[in-house]
């Protein structure tokens, strides 16, 4: 089985390629520098230089695949990020279509049922109905808040404090993105399945950051204290950091889109309940 796997050196796309070689594949990995994989993966995956918005080298890395692992890399800094997403719904829905590919796992996120409205989760919906287009087996992950977004608030924990534009009593679906990796690896590995399918990735439970927060007291031995940000300093704090206007929608819009009663279009079941609960992650990332 010949399976692309793209992003896979970032925290969930490298999870899935480990799992393919552990598997028994040699998976393709589509990324801009080949030289950023892990030196023991050497001689067990194919590297294909590739950046994800070139149609031409998109292609050429996904001819003859059976299944594609497609995650929309960030926008470089100063661009627009809904340009970035619609650039890469192109080219993958091109690849699907182009090359027949029969099973796509696409990681999208909470909020791409909204549509419109969610900030930068408005182009993975956009990528979701891109893909959808295909007519194509596609299976659509909408994974929940990553665990790991606490490590870009490491200063302010160790200061005492956990910022957030979003409600502190908001509750949230917290995921490791390893668990998320888990579950792309074993669709992927999986039997065939016909037409669209979504799949939501919601972690062991859903937290606020109050609760959170608690959580970091416990685990760090000092006092941490979760604390609001308005949505109007949230956005003049990226400003005042030299983010242009687009870049300042798509992220202030995800948790100003997200808040005032949505509800996840996917419930937590079986199938999308992940095992490692925060508090694990935590304690082996965030222990002082």
């Amino acid at each position: 089985m010949r399976i692309v796997v793209t992003t896979p050196t970032g925290n969930v796309g490298s999870r899935v390629l480990r799992l393919l070689v552990q598997a028994g594949v040699r998976p393709v990995a589509l990324l801009r520098d080949p030289g950023r994989l892990p030196p023991d993966l050497a001689g067990l995956v194919d590297a294909v230089p590739a950046d994800q918005t070139d149609r031409d080298a998109v292609l050429r890395a996904t001819a003859g695949a059976d299944r594609l692992y497609w995650v929309n890399p960030p926008a470089p800094f100063g661009a627009d990020p809904m340009a970035q997403h619609h650039a890469c719904a192109t080219v993958v829905a091109e690849a699907v279509r182009e090359h027949g590919i029969r099973g796509t796992v696409f990681q999208s996120s909470v909020g791409a049922e909204l549509r419109t409205g969610a900030g930068d989760i408005d182009g993975l919906a956009a990528t979701e109905l891109a893909l959808d287009g295909t007519g194509a087996p596609v299976l659509h992950l909408r994974c929940g808040y990553f665990t790991s977004n606490l490590l870009l608030s490491a200063e302010e924990m160790a200061a005492g404090t956990l910022q957030t534009p979003w409600p502190v009593d908001h509750p949230l679906p917290w995921v490791d993105p390893r668990d998320i990796g888990d579950v792309a690896a074993a669709r992927l590995l999986g039997p065939a399945w016909d037409g669209r399918i979504v799949q939501a990735v919601h972690g062991p439970q859903d937290l606020t950051f109050e609760q959170v927060a608690e959580l970091l007291t416990e685990l760090r031995g000092h006092p941490v204290v979760a604390g609001h940000i308005p949505d109007a300093d949230f956005r003049a704090a990226l400003a005042a950091a030299g983010l242009g206007a687009p870049e300042v929608d798509a992220i202030a819009g995800m948790s100003a889109g997200l808040t005032g009663g949505f509800v996840p279009e996917q419930s937590r079941d079986a199938t999308s309940t992940t095992p490692t609960t925060l508090r694990s992650w935590a304690a082996e990332h965030l222990r002082p």
